[in-house]
């Protein structure tokens, strides 16, 4: 049987024809049909997978070196390992209070929302729609692409065509996965984050096997080397803040997670103080067998390792990489769609991306619109200058999050926090932030200035997307067709939630 075409009612934009509460025509209406909703299935074990697998991708197995380079000895790199795990575990829990009193899904954007005002929320949730995200997205991809098919091409180089193609299966994969299932994309990211973890595992284990055979060579004078530079020390805490980036994806999903004033902190305190410990213990294991200097050279520093403690084992290596890989991919598409379904509810993406799935009850559409941006990134321009150029914008809002928390604390003293932090903490993450932010200008201000400006494009599209409400009406017309049209091919329709407020 083919289901009839349903027919949307512009008018109110949230029903269509005979079907009330926004219900696409069921084929059995003598069936109860549920509530079409983002429904709460973030449990805890789910949300700490969410975090910590969205934390650890590429970087500490394959160059952790950054802040060995910029520190300039194995100790103080150490130090600055513990360090940067405690200053994101601060504001982890700065996003967890927010998370915890602002009940509402979209991260940054909404509690920027919150705080500031619509202008600054739609610069930040345009700049990680357009660029941000689809960039952030094809480079994550493009390691998972190249460490998949390294073991098919241990004796020549691979041919960055395989790359792009495997790359693009993969990212089509992990759209798909997150279109289709909530429960299943959730269930993969736990068995992921359980990969991670037990090849973090292969190195730490080996690594504590050697200090008890006494390889402590490599830890003798351990401050001794080169003298970390004034500007050396700050940058090698940018590369370590860097590598802990990822605590703040739980608050994306905060209306789909279960008990949120209980599971939102605990899931955040829980999985910071894994990943810290697994990034100092895992370096910590690197300097059991390889020297500063070789570290330093290594083009892949876990390979590196592995081959000289585990021989042919080393094989598995790539392969705990690209599952590595693709857990950050997952984990980071299932919950930056859930900030374009926020924006779209509030008004500030285009109506479709805040409509779910009839049957699957998934924001298809706001998945889904990051597959062709990310497509047009993977195949054309540099990716990496993109990034660079828009790092500090996400230092920026992040800062701009929790001097915001400082905010609320004196705008609206009466408002409910189930979780409190020490006032201490929000004004030194902001103040980490800020001077991250500063850093980049000093450090590299080409290209901060490039993307400060890329950034900025957000202000006049803002007034004439948003603000601006005497638009011709031929465009008006024309985006409720569209809307119309990909509410029917998609099966969406407006939360039920939506329509009662």
């Amino acid at each position: 049987m083919v289901r009839k075409p349903a027919v949307v009612t512009v008018s109110n934009g949230s029903y269509l024809q005979g079907q009330p509460n926004g219900r696409l025509p069921s084929m059995d209406s003598g069936q109860p049909q549920e509530k079409v909703v983002l429904k709460k299935k973030v449990t805890l074990l789910r949300g700490i997978s969410i975090i910590i697998g969205t934390i650890i991708g590429a970087g500490i197995f394959i160059s952790p070196k950054g802040i060995l380079k910029n520190t300039g000895s194995v100790g103080m790199s150490l130090m600055v390992w513990t360090a940067c795990g405690i200053l994101s575990l601060f504001g982890a829990l700065c996003y967890a209070e927010l998370g915890t009193c602002i009940k509402k899904s979209g991260g940054h954007y909404t509690y920027i929302l919150e705080a500031f005002g619509p202008l600054p929320a739609f610069v930040r949730v345009w700049v990680e729609l357009l660029v941000i995200r689809p960039a952030a997205t094809a480079v994550i991809s493009l390691a998972f692409g190249r460490y998949i098919l390294e073991p098919f091409f241990m004796q020549c180089e691979i041919p960055e065509l395989a790359i792009k193609l495997i790359t693009a299966v993969g990212i089509t994969l992990v759209m798909v996965l997150n279109s289709t299932s909530v429960s299943w994309s959730a269930r993969i990211q736990i068995f992921l984050t359980f990969c991670k973890l037990v090849a973090i595992l292969i190195i730490i284990v080996p690594g504590v096997i050697q200090l008890i055979k006494g390889e402590t060579q490599h830890f003798k004078n351990a401050f001794a080397g080169n003298d970390a530079s004034i500007m050396g020390l700050p940058l090698a805490f940018y590369s370590g803040m860097y590598a802990y980036s990822g605590w703040f994806y739980l608050n994306f999903v905060t209306e789909e997670v279960e008990n949120p004033e209980k599971n939102i902190p605990l899931a955040i305190c829980i999985s910071m103080i894994i990943v810290t410990v697994g990034y100092v213990l895992t370096n910590v294991a690197y300097f059991t067998t390889i020297s500063a200097g070789e570290l330093l050279l290594s083009k892949a520093v876990a390979v590196t390792f592995a081959e000289r403690l585990m021989g042919s084992f080393s094989l598995a290596v790539p392969v705990f990489v690209a599952l590595s890989c693709f857990g950050s991919m997952n984990g980071g598409i299932f919950a930056v769609s859930r900030m374009f379904f926020v924006a779209s509810r509030e008004g500030h993406l285009p109506e479709i991306l805040s409509m779910i799935h009839v049957r699957k009850h998934t924001p298809l559409p706001a998945v889904i619109v990051l597959h062709p941006l990310t497509m047009i990134m993977l195949f054309s321009g540099d990716l990496y200058s993109l990034l660079n150029f828009l790092s500090f914008a996400r230092w920026l809002f992040i800062g701009l999050v929790v001097a915001g928390l400082i905010y609320l604390r004196y705008k609206r003293p009466d408002m409910p926090r189930p979780f409190k932090v020490p006032l201490f903490i929000p004004a030194l993450f902001s103040f980490t932030c800020l001077f991250m932010v500063a850093l980049s200008l000093y450090s590299d201000p080409v290209n901060t200035g490039i993307g400060f400006a890329i950034t900025l494009t957000g202000v006049p599209a803002y007034y004439l997307f948003i603000v601006w409400d005497k638009k011709p009406k031929w465009f008006r017309k024309l985006l409720d067709t569209v809307t119309e049209a990909l509410q029917i091919l998609l099966e969406v329709v407006p939360s039920e939630e939506d329509q009662k407020s």
